[in-house]
């Protein structure tokens, strides 16, 4: 009998072993699209932290983090791609300890969160940044695009330093993903009425 347990217990462990391997970081999703004022880009990312970065957040140390974005035109196989743009966003992600909430900071907004999984569906969410300007795209042109998210080592406090550049338990960064668009028109201004 014990052993009829103890094979049942090894077959389950098989078996949801790989449903309980670690969440590894990755863009699920983006798309630039036109506006008015320019042209946006919407992303969602999955962003989990490893053990030592939580903790790191519940000892109040800031997680300051890099959405690095490139747009090329592919000129084909005889010349280098020209490059359109290459645009940062510094997002950051603390505890505030008195407030006992996550403080999540993307470009000049700020959001707040009650529990750890819902700050980090907030600071993996990209909504509206724009990241060119009206009419930097030919209409009906195909673009290259990647996009990342990483973990900027650089803003952590120095005696951590030594830390995060040997160690992989400071390395959280989203592989490069990449897509190609044809540059989306914006919607025509609604006409003005006398």
């Amino acid at each position: 009998m014990r052993l009829a347990v103890w094979l049942l217990a090894l077959l389950l462990g098989l078996a949801t072993g790989p449903l309980l391997a670690e969440e590894k970081p990755a863009v699920r999703s983006a798309e630039i699209r036109a506006t008015q004022q320019g042209y946006e880009l919407d992303a969602q990312i999955d962003l989990p932290l490893n053990r030592t970065l939580e903790e790191a957040l519940l000892k109040g140390i800031n997680l300051h983090f890099l959405a690095e974005l490139e747009i090329t035109r592919p000129r084909g196989w005889w010349w280098f791609d020209e490059g359109i743009v290459e645009a940062s966003r510094k997002m950051r992600l603390y505890y505030h300890l008195l407030l006992r909430r996550y403080v999540i900071e993307i470009g000049y907004g700020t959001k707040t969160a009650g529990t750890l999984e819902e700050a980090l569906e907030l600071l993996g969410t990209l909504e509206g940044w724009q990241v060119l300007e009206r009419g930097a795209l030919k209409n009906g042109r195909r673009y290259d695009a990647r996009l990342r998210v990483r973990l900027d080592t650089a803003q952590l406090p120095k005696p951590l330093h030594i830390g995060a550049v040997s160690g992989d338990r400071w390395d959280l960064s989203t592989p490069w993903h990449e897509w190609a668009f044809k540059a989306p028109v914006a919607d025509k201004p609604a006409p003005l009425v006398p």
